[in-house]
């Protein structure tokens, strides 16, 4: 009879808790920002064109959700993104002020420079499993796996392009604006985790950033806002979600 009593419990308790579960997790669902991202309709260059034939009719997210203190000169961010069978194709255009960019070495500290970084999951249902691709303006990557670091071989395949040089310093005062291209092959991305390949009705879930930590205009800029006391780029419950069209 005492153990009847302490299932039926049990089964009173869960009554209860999960649907506030469920609701609390549909609260926080629609609150996140969503990108539909579009099949690249021709073979996709990787180059540091904004408007070239590949991006122009493709729609930006604007990377505007500001983290900690806000900097004195406001970098205006955005990005694209579209996908083949074989690859995931991501630019960035920032209007910028105060840069500068140091890192050559790949997985350095990336993002103490003026930098722009994607981080996804390529599984919706499980975003803690993500990676995070940083690369600062001169074109210098870091890119890591929630389990692990990849390769440095594995690292070289995702091909980028960077509109400013390999080094920025001293720092770029005035206004410029700059951008950043990359592809990444997904199937570099299986060897490291399970990989829900893009098609039509998968989503994953990413977030896009701005960061620049040492330089005179500090700043963590977000895509889906991040609701953090302290700017914290690596907190995958507020990723946003990319539907692939």
């Amino acid at each position: 009879m005492k153990k009847l009593k302490t299932i039926t419990s049990v089964i009173l308790l869960l009554t209860v808790f999960i649907p506030m579960v469920y609701s609390q997790n549909s609260s926080t669902n629609a609150e996140l920002s969503a990108y539909s991202v579009k099949r690249a309709v021709q073979g996709v260059n990787v180059n540091d064109k904004w408007n070239d034939a590949t991006w122009k009719s493709v729609e930006s997210v604007k990377i505007q959700n500001y983290m900690g203190e806000m900097p004195k000169f406001k970098p205006q961010a955005e990005a694209k993104m579209v996908y083949d069978d074989n690859f995931i194709y991501v630019i960035y255009r920032v209007k910028d002020r105060y840069v500068r960019s140091i890192t050559q070495k790949i997985n350095g500290k990336v993002w103490e420079d003026s930098a722009v970084e994607f981080f996804f999951s390529p599984e919706a249902n499980n975003p803690i499993n993500y990676f995070n691709l940083e690369i600062n303006c001169g074109g210098t990557p870091l890119f890591h796996h929630k389990k692990g670091k990849p390769t440095v071989e594995d690292i070289q395949k995702i091909e980028i392009a960077a509109s400013l040089p390999k080094v920025v310093d001293p720092e770029i005062t005035e206004r410029v604006t700059w951008t950043m291209s990359f592809k990444i092959p997904l199937e570099m991305l299986e060897k490291y985790t399970n990989v829900v390949r893009p098609k039509a009705g998968v989503s994953w879930r990413a977030n896009f950033y701005k960061i620049a930590e040492i330089n005179s205009n500090k700043h963590y800029i977000t895509w889906n806002e991040v609701k953090n006391p302290k700017p914290q780029f690596h907190l995958p419950q507020f990723f946003g979600v990319l539907n692939f069209q």
